[in-house]
């Protein structure tokens, strides 16, 4: 398979995927493909939560497959650019494959105090412990409806030519790692 010049961005929730996308693509002038604002918007348009379109897309999976098509299509006719979508590996797997981990606690505060107007829209939460229990159920949704769709398990990290774990790493740094492994795999 012919290698492109795209970094697939998966990852659990709040793992740090669009500050990461933003600090790779200012470092090599890439653009960015996110397949999570499509979600967003699509749960917005219906007047759902992201976790309760996530329920919606598992019975109707035309949905989900036309929004992981996109992604496919958009790299049919693109290069030098970021995929931040949890199967950007599986829809472009000429792509440099990485997954962001992070400890469950960590992605919950971090989730919570994101102040981001668009996230907002479809995600409100009271308590920390509320936005942990959604993003275990969404995250559990997703895995569910990928395999039934897919056959594929995201969290399976073979899946992927690099795992960092964000927990206690910034943006930049986790940019450091990516970008240190990217350079190596596009000279093998």
């Amino acid at each position: 398979m012919k290698k492109k010049n795209i970094i697939s961005l998966a990852g659990e929730l709040s793992s740090g995927k669009g500050a990461v996308s933003k600090v790779l693509m200012s470092r090599l002038n890439y653009g960015v493909y996110k397949n999570g604002d499509y979600f967003r918007k699509l749960a917005q348009e219906k007047g759902m939560s992201v976790t309760e379109f996530n329920e919606y897309v598992s019975n109707h999976t035309e949905i989900d497959i036309q929004i992981e098509n996109s992604a496919k299509e958009y790299a049919k006719n693109n290069d030098n650019f970021i995929i931040d979508a949890r199967l950007g590996w599986y829809a472009v797997p000429e792509s440099f494959k990485v997954y962001l981990k992070v400890d469950a606690d960590v992605a919950a505060k971090r989730a919570f105090e994101n102040q981001d107007v668009e996230k907002r829209k479809t995600e409100q939460f009271s308590t920390i412990e509320e936005q942990k229990a959604d993003m275990q159920k969404r995250y559990k949704l997703e895995n569910e409806r990928y395999f039934k769709i897919y056959g594929v398990r995201k969290e399976d990290m073979s899946n992927y030519d690099l795992v960092v774990d964000t927990t206690e790493l910034t943006p930049e740094e986790v940019a450091d790692i990516i970008m240190e492994k990217y350079l190596e795999w596009q000279e093998m």
